[in-house]
């Protein structure tokens, strides 16, 4: 299975539709969105291209490519526009391609982060939103057990410099890109610990 993974839309149909287009050329089997789809949020400024009502437009056709969690931006009122469901707080994804076959945790990133670890299991991976900053940290509990963090960035409002991004999921292996495609990091799950 291909999986693309992306966050943080923030309502901007010019992101919306670089995500969607790279969606089509990286010819991933489903799409899975880390959370605030429509609505940018009183601490950040209006995405380029803000246009909620066109990323609904956008969005439904595609209902049965897509599995959302919800974000700290998302509301009921998202809910009733959006033909999918997009309001749990997270969903756990088993990932076929590894040997050890590690659960990911997937969230949004306001409730469940790196400084408040959801329930894992030592080798599991952590995969969140919310921050705008793409990661791949090494993280470790107070009981010892170890997992891996890690975040796709933003479409639409990057932040620390990074660039609008996604990542990409197939065979144990997770690509970092940028909205054009190119590859700037890349983390194999039997890489782990």
């Amino acid at each position: 299975m291909r999986l693309m993974i992306a966050s943080d839309i923030h309502g901007s149909a010019l992101y919306c539709g670089q995500m969607l287009e790279a969606y089509e050329r990286e010819g991933a089997d489903r799409l899975l969105i880390l959370g605030d789809i429509l609505y940018h949020g009183p601490r950040n400024d209006l995405p380029e291209g803000y246009a909620p009502k066109e990323v609904i437009s956008m969005l439904n056709p595609l209902k049965s490519h897509l599995l959302c969690v919800r974000g700290n931006c998302d509301t009921e009122v998202d809910q009733m526009v959006l033909e999918f469901p997009m309001m749990a707080d997270y969903c756990l994804l088993e990932l076929p391609a590894d040997p050890e076959t590690a659960t990911v945790f997937a969230t949004h990133g306001h409730v469940y982060s790196p400084n408040h670890l959801p329930p894992l299991k030592n080798g599991d991976i952590l995969l969140t939103g919310h921050t705008h900053i793409p990661a791949c940290d090494d993280i470790m509990d107070m009981d010892g057990n170890r997992y891996q963090y890690l975040n796709p960035g933003s479409v639409s409002i990057p932040k620390e410099g990074s660039e609008h991004s996604y990542m990409i999921y197939e065979s144990g292996r997770f690509q970092w890109k940028n909205m054009q495609g190119k590859e700037y990091m890349t983390w194999k799950t039997d890489s782990r610990f």
